[in-house]
């Protein structure tokens, strides 16, 4: 059984995702993602974009600890259903409705968010965590994290977990990481966007 550890809803039990088709982030990794966030003060007030949420662990985790709006986007119908269970269970405590669930592949998701020539700017967001499956290669990793590069508020801080095993990931000119933990079998990439032409 999943919980979200500490925050307004610390203690709150979740569904997890049936099966073994996810991988949730365990309580000790969650944990120390959150101290380090907590200590880069990004969390309060923040929005943010759970990509791959599986059960929507992190987002959730953000959500109780002073998020103002997050997002938890999901493909597998059977994560997408646990998502909703688990958004619902924490919008009732928090008596809010801070969290949403997004069906669909993370990259329409996040084409759906870019910026239209001539038109508004796609939306922006400070805190964003992706936990994508080890299948996905770090080819199609460099792709996602391209359209993500373009739908980031200044000042964001983007989350990578990956096999500790995991080659780092291929960053686009929009990102640059700034810091990495491994953990056991789990590595930690942090990143953050930078303007175009600056060292």
């Amino acid at each position: 059984m999943t919980r979200i550890v500490a925050g307004a809803a610390g203690g709150l039990q979740l569904k997890s995702v049936p099966g073994d088709s996810t991988r949730p982030t365990t309580d000790r990794v969650k944990e120390a993602l959150f101290s380090r966030l907590e200590s880069y003060d990004v969390l309060n007030g923040s929005r943010v974009l759970d990509l791959y949420a599986g059960a929507g662990s992190l987002g959730l985790e953000a959500a109780s600890r002073g998020a103002r709006a997050v997002m938890l986007v999901e493909l597998a119908p059977k994560a997408v259903a646990v998502c909703q269970t688990n958004a619902g269970l924490l919008n009732k405590a928090m008596r809010n409705e801070l969290v949403s669930v997004r069906r669909g592949s993370v990259d329409t998701v996040l084409d759906s968010f870019a910026p239209v020539p001539g038109g508004s700017a796609g939306r922006s967001w400070d805190l964003v965590f992706m936990d994508p499956p080890y299948p996905l290669t770090n080819e199609e990793l460099a792709r996602t994290l391209e359209k993500l590069s373009l739908v980031l508020e200044s000042g964001a801080t983007v989350v990578v977990e990956r096999s500790a095993r995991s080659a780092e990931p291929t960053w686009p000119k929009g990102l640059e990481k700034f810091a990495d933990k491994k953990y056991g079998e789990t590595r930690l990439w942090f990143a953050e966007p930078i303007e175009f032409g600056t060292e």
